[in-house]
């Protein structure tokens, strides 16, 4: 075999044409005559539609089309929820335009075609709408009190569903515990703000009878599901090509958005290209957002910090419909009890509705808040104990002898019982306090505290289900001509690095370079059986199906080759993109000409296919040219299914300093040690954690989506929304650690959102160790601002 691909730093397949402007958006989608669209939205939160006036509108000279919900046909339907559960009593979504009816700010009520976007979005100006506005409450927590104003009025409480889980007997834990540990904590609502907006462009093609639509989407195949089932067109007349994505992070995973039908819709009918680019104040109050979450825990323990019972209790804002279900919260519950061996386990939630943009994953999807308040929690039950609160988290660790461990009845999004697969929880934890030097940083801190420099030190240990099912597939084949090797899948990418670490699993198996390995993917025209890319799972679930097809590869090139060279398969090598046998490198045959042999051909259309025609030695046979069973080529493709989740996982500390001045903050150090299982390209991985701190800084200190009490976005823009700077971001020092899952034949698990899921908790156990010496009372919060860790100070002087 060549050296050894899987698990080395490779340079990503796709830099080169990305870092040189080579890309290609949706906006680059060359499409000839196309027309553009505008959508009319809400400016209200919650209203009765009194008349929509698109006479000015339709007048103005380049205006193409007007689209509201009268218009739309069949398609005036409520838009799918996509993951029903028992749990959802008042299930409600939204239709592709506001009908009689508007629940939030930013909703879609006219769509506007135009010549170009500028007459567009002037045209959508000119659309008159008549409200009757009706009373809203954008608390969720309040939201979910007796006499709160309905989103929708048949449904009672704004409650739209409601889940227990019990994972043993808590009833009993509580009853035997020697402490009881209560807390009450929020996490605010914020959004992924990609880089790339939402795009969408459509072409009907009369001919054919074909429509092809190119979107940002993490889920062309769910998309192009939804459109066939919506358009009433058999699947294969629908093709959906994700081309590339400035940034996923969760939101684009739901599907379809308005802009979704409405373009194809627009396209199909007037019979010329739609194109729709959305913008970045439309992007605040169209796109969905995450988050909010309000947790009530208790944890019941012994005497010495052992936790044997947890009760959480949880609301969870899912704006103004539930398009994507519970799976938010749900993961939430899940993780409720992170890494910790607590036998007993009871968690309740209900989701409230809000006259607010509907609430959809974002990178991290509930893990964030789950591990914000088990945290919190820990912290706190260390703190009342007087315990060290590294120990504490190390005596109620997983140990390694318990894997797999079950929480029997708590059910994840998988639709199966949370099961631990593996993992070395307490040697992560040593790792970090190695690297930090925990005596040496609290002699820092004291010697920091007599200067008036407030100095803290943060924790946060997390876990992450990753590679969810049901399935993903793999496609391979050896291109004749080139040997070049093509890979597909029914995944799409959002600049992970798919193209790379793919590519690194089939190299191995067929003793290729990397740069010879093409992947293709994101388009339901090369490859149509799958599911998405969410949840951390690309290459757990694509990776090893992607694995086991380059194996059924490799075993028809040994094959062949064997005969072509007329040797044992167990003799042959495959290194450098030829077959050999060992040790006769210099002899062999090239993996182009092993695949062009292994296509039968009547005709040499060039020097290296008159090896594959009837009379040459090496495909005369005494039979038929292909036996029974066989296909021409070499080409295999495979399916792999998880049996369920694979947990990641980790630990973060950081050292922070408060400024007593402006209480800002600055990150001294921050130290991750992670677990993903065996790594496919530890420069990947690390880029992943990178970016996750990244998004998680954001969502720990500056970004908090801020409504009004009228149902408003005060901050819809990022000269209020605040995004760190690079300069805000910590340089994070990272730690390898490797425990190969069980579950898969990679032993590889998902690192997509660890680095975001933590840092919330890191940043305000920080804060607040650095500000004990102003006796403040606990955070309960996050995210912080400078304005709200002053206004914390201040309160807890006055009450004194």
């Amino acid at each position: 075999m060549s050296t050894r691909q899987f698990g080395a730093r490779v340079q990503r397949n796709e830099d080169d044409r990305l870092i040189r402007g080579k890309g290609r958006y949706v906006d680059d989608i060359p499409l000839s005559g196309a027309l553009h669209g505008a959508f009319v939205r809400s400016s209200v939160a919650h209203a009765r539609i009194t008349g929509v006036d698109v006479s000015r509108a339709a007048a103005l000279p380049g205006v193409v089309k007007i689209y509201t919900h009268e218009d739309l046909g069949p398609l005036d339907v409520p838009m799918p929820l996509l993951i029903p559960h028992p749990c959802i009593t008042h299930g409600r979504t939204q239709y592709p335009l506001a009908r009689d009816e508007v629940f939030y700010v930013g909703q879609a009520i006219a769509f506007v075609v135009a010549e170009d976007r500028y007459i567009a979005e002037d045209a959508a100006m000119l659309v008159e709408v008549g409200y009757e506005t009706l009373p809203v409450e954008v608390d969720f927590e309040r939201a979910a009190q007796p006499g709160a104003p309905l989103v929708h009025q048949d449904v009672p409480g704004n409650i739209a569903a409601h889940l227990v889980q019990e994972s043993g007997d808590v009833a009993a834990a509580f009853a035997a515990a020697d402490h009881v540990t209560s807390i009450k904590v929020r996490v605010d609502r914020s959004t992924a703000a990609p880089m790339e907006c939402l795009a969408t462009a459509a072409r009907w093609d009369e001919v054919t009878g074909e429509l092809i639509v190119w979107d940002g989407t993490q889920a062309p195949i769910g998309l192009r599901g939804a459109l066939a089932s919506l358009f009433e067109l058999d699947e294969h007349r629908v093709r959906v090509i994700a081309p590339d994505v400035g940034g996923g992070f969760g939101p684009k995973i739901h599907f379809p958005y308005a802009n979704e039908i409405l373009v194809p819709l627009a396209a199909r009918e007037l019979n010329r290209p739609v194109k729709w680019i959305e913008d970045r104040s439309e992007n605040f109050v169209h796109m969905t957002h995450e988050r909010g979450q309000i947790h009530e825990i208790e944890l019941a323990a012994t005497s010495d910090g052992t936790v044997i019972g947890l009760r959480n209790t949880f609301l969870h804002d899912t704006g103004a419909f539930i398009p994507y279900g519970i799976a938010v919260a749900q993961v939430a519950a899940c993780q409720i009890a992170g890494p910790y061996r607590i036998p007993n386990v009871l968690v309740e939630f209900s989701c409230v509705y809000t006259p607010t943009v509907p609430v959809t994953p974002y990178r991290g999807c509930g893990r964030p808040q789950a591990n914000f308040a088990i945290e919190r929690a820990m912290d706190q039950l260390a703190e009342e104990l007087g315990l060290d609160r590294f120990e504490v988290r190390r005596r109620n660790f997983i140990q390694p002898e318990e894997f797999p461990y079950t929480r029997p009845n708590l059910i994840f999004a998988d639709g199966l019982a949370v099961t631990h697969d593996s993992g070395e929880y307490e040697q992560a934890l040593t790792a970090l306090m190695d690297a930090l030097d925990l005596d040496a940083f609290k002699k820092e801190q004291r010697a920091a505290w007599e200067q008036g420099r407030y100095l803290g030190l943060g924790l946060s240990f997390y876990v992450e289900g990753t590679g969810l099912g049901p399935y993903e597939g793999g496609h391979v084949r050896i291109h004749p001509i080139t040997g070049k090797i093509f890979v597909n899948t029914g995944l799409t990418t959002q600049g992970q690095g798919h193209e790379t670490v793919f590519a690194q699993i089939v190299a191995d198996q067929l003793g290729a370079a990397v740069e010879d390995v093409i992947v293709v993917e994101g388009d339901t025209g090369v490859y149509d059986w799958g599911v998405a890319t969410f949840a951390s799972r690309a290459a757990v679930v694509s990776g090893s199906a992607i694995h086991k097809a380059a194996v059924l590869a490799r075993k028809q090139v040994v094959n062949a080759a064997a005969n072509m060279l007329e040797a044992n398969p167990d003799d042959i090598e495959l290194a450098g993109g030829r077959a050999f046998v060992i040790g006769s490198a210099s002899e062999g045959v090239t993996l182009a000409e092993i695949a062009t042999a292994s296509n039968p051909l009547r005709y040499a259309f060039n020097k290296a296919s008159e090896r594959a025609t009837q009379f040459a030695p090496a495909a005369r046979n005494d039979g038929p040219a292909l036996g029974a069973g066989a296909h021409p080529g070499i080409e295999a493709t495979d399916y792999y299914a998880p049996p369920h989740a694979t947990w990641a996982y980790g630990v973060h500390g950081a050292i922070v300093e408060v400024d007593p001045a402006t209480y800002g903050i600055k990150v001294h150090r921050y130290v991750c040690v992670h677990d993903c299982g065996n790594m496919i390209n530890p420069m990947i991985v690390e880029g992943q954690i990178a970016g996750g701190v990244a998004q998680g800084m954001g969502g720990a200190f500056y970004e908090k989506l801020d409504y009004d009490e009228e149902g408003a976005l005060r901050n819809a823009s990022f000269m209020d929304f605040l995004i760190p700077y690079a300069t805000e971001i910590p340089k994070v020092e990272m730690i390898h650690q490797e425990t190969p899952s069980p579950l898969n034949p990679l032993g590889i698990k998902g690192v997509g959102e660890a680095g975001t899921i933590p840092v919330a908790q890191v940043i305000v156990s920080a804060v607040e160790d650095a500000l004990r010496p102003l006796e403040v009372p606990p955070f309960r919060m996050t995210p912080l601002s400078p304005s709200l860790i002053h206004a914390h100070v201040a309160e807890s002087m006055d009450d004194r």
